[in-house]
């Protein structure tokens, strides 16, 4: 199965269409770090998420509690970023991927970042001057591409 992780989230309709995202493709969705926002299942509910229910969630308390987990599944983690020199295109996604996105605001703080190497920190192409995509659009982008080659869609 491939795996979401979304760093700490800021804005609630962005995970709200991530979590659907994950329902309808059959992904799993890890939060990693307190989001900014309340999970409960009376808030989710309030929220109207009648698809919550459905959703392979993982809460992580810490980054290194999620590495944790990355390393039990023998699963491969990506940095997906706009600092990277690589794009998404180059690379073949596998079973089991995880497919790490920063928050809204910042990304993933240095820390975060450093655990990563180049070859495992990809980019979404944009034009010159572009500051950044809307954090469900890229998980959506991400997972679709890393879907059509496992799957062979």
């Amino acid at each position: 199965m491939l795996n979401i992780v979304l760093y700490r989230p800021e804005i609630p309709p962005n995970t709200g269409n991530i979590a659907r995202l994950c329902v309808n493709a059959g992904i799993s969705l890890h939060i990693v770090g307190e989001p900014s926002f309340d999970l409960s299942e009376k808030a989710v509910r309030r929220a109207g998420l009648d698809y919550w229910k459905f959703l392979s969630l993982s809460r992580h308390k810490s980054w290194d509690n999620f590495m944790q987990t990355v390393s039990k599944q023998q699963g491969r983690a990506f940095l997906i970023t706009k600092f990277a020199s690589k794009s998404y295109t180059k690379q073949n996604f596998c079973e089991g991927d995880f497919l790490v996105f920063g928050r809204e605001t910042s990304g993933v703080p240095p820390e975060v970042a450093q655990t990563f190497s180049a070859e495992y920190k990809l980019s979404i192409p944009m034009k010159e001057n572009s500051r950044s995509l809307n954090l469900s659009n890229a998980v959506a982008i991400l997972a679709y591409e890393a879907l059509r080659q496992i799957e062979n869609w």
